[in-house]
């Protein structure tokens, strides 16, 4: 009886597609939260800044209404990767809308968490009853708002509480902690989850944010000079201004390739803190990108012009810009090629070790 129970709940769960696991919920579902934030949220701030930049309040007026639709970009993101039908899809923007906004500085992860469990409850009423319609976003909305109002709070708390101790012992101990926030998010940002995600769910800004984006770029960057020989142009550019998660494949076959971008990002980590004091004040969630799009580089500069208009930094100086390039692209580079020379002399990088199907 029991056998044959658990059997049928398999085949319902399998049916509405259901699947309990680490890919589905902390890589696809993380992912996609990342990418509704890159459509809100990031963008909302880069168009607002370039239209203050540009005096045209018009960019303004279009980035905060952008920036407005955080919460439901999310919520609809994450509702896409679970693959959920139109009507549990459509009713997670009310609740993406209340998991953020009580979720305070922490919204981002109390919206993965809520959504995630609202999501599910929908897809399992999903077309169960001939009142569909009524059902499956009545019962969706009522647990995902419920929740939000249940777990939201603490869930954002805990993730702000993470967060601002990560920010506060960058602080107390930039050369440490500089290492450890650039390798940490680094490697991140290579395995196929959302290092951008991560940073949006812990508010990661300041010197700590400055230090993620150090390690992100250490990786990017120094796949793409490391494995020029290999991939040419077209591999400098897809990994430089795309995603060193292409490595990925490599990876596995040749777990040693990723250590001469992994020591670089200990390196420029620190560099970042100590000597330059680079700092990410623009939104978290550019931590986490690195130079894919330049979205880093773009959200230090953000900062910078927040950090102008609220009287907290007199102007951009010609050591801030030199500190950006140094750590984003110069170091990363320089640091990459001199280990891969190293590596590929004593025999642990082989030819085509970091060959990519472009």
């Amino acid at each position: 009886m029991r056998e044959s129970a658990a059997k049928n709940v398999k085949q319902f769960f399998r049916r509405k597609d259901i699947e309990f696991s680490a890919k589905r919920y902390g890589i696809d579902a993380l992912g996609a939260m990342a990418q509704g934030l890159f459509a809100s949220l990031l963008i909302g701030t880069i168009i607002s800044t370039l239209g203050e930049q540009l005096g045209l309040d018009i960019l303004v007026t279009v980035g905060t209404y952008a920036k407005n639709a955080t919460g439901f970009a999310m919520a609809v993101a994450i509702g896409h990767a679970l693959k959920c039908p139109p009507l549990v899809l459509f009713s997670l923007v009310a609740v993406g809308g209340a998991a953020n906004e009580l979720g305070g500085a922490g919204g981002p992860l109390a919206v993965l968490v809520v959504t995630i469990f609202a999501a599910e409850f929908g897809k399992a009423v999903s077309k169960e009853t001939k009142i569909d319609i009524l059902v499956t976003p009545l019962v969706t909305i009522l647990v995902g708002v419920l929740l939000s109002m249940w777990w939201a709070p603490a869930i954002g708390t805990a993730a702000s509480w993470v967060g601002g101790f990560i920010m506060w012992a960058t602080e107390l101990q930039p050369f440490f902690m500089g290492i450890i926030v650039s390798v940490v998010v680094g490697i991140a940002l290579t395995l196929p989850i959302s290092s951008a995600a991560i940073c949006a769910a812990l508010g990661l800004t300041g010197l700590a944010g400055g230090a993620a984006v150090a390690g992100c770029c250490a990786q990017m960057v120094g796949f793409a000079v490391l494995s020029f020989r290999e991939n040419r142009w077209g591999g400098l550019v897809a990994q430089g201004l795309g995603t060193s998660m292409l490595q990925m494949g490599n990876i596995v076959r040749n777990p040693r390739i990723w250590i001469a971008p992994t020591l670089a990002s200990a390196i420029t980590g620190p560099l970042a803190t100590c000597l330059f004091g680079l700092k990410m004040n623009g939104a978290a969630v550019a931590s986490g990108m690195g130079t894919c799009g330049l979205v880093g580089q773009i959200g230090v500069y953000t900062g910078w012009i927040q950090d102008i208009a609220e009287g907290t930094k007199a102007a951009i100086t010609a050591m801030d810009w030199i500190g950006l390039l140094a750590i984003c692209f110069v170091l990363p580079a320089v640091f990459s090629w001199l280990f891969g020379l190293f590596f590929r002399k004593i025999g642990w990088i082989r030819e085509n070790d970091l060959k990519l199907d472009l």
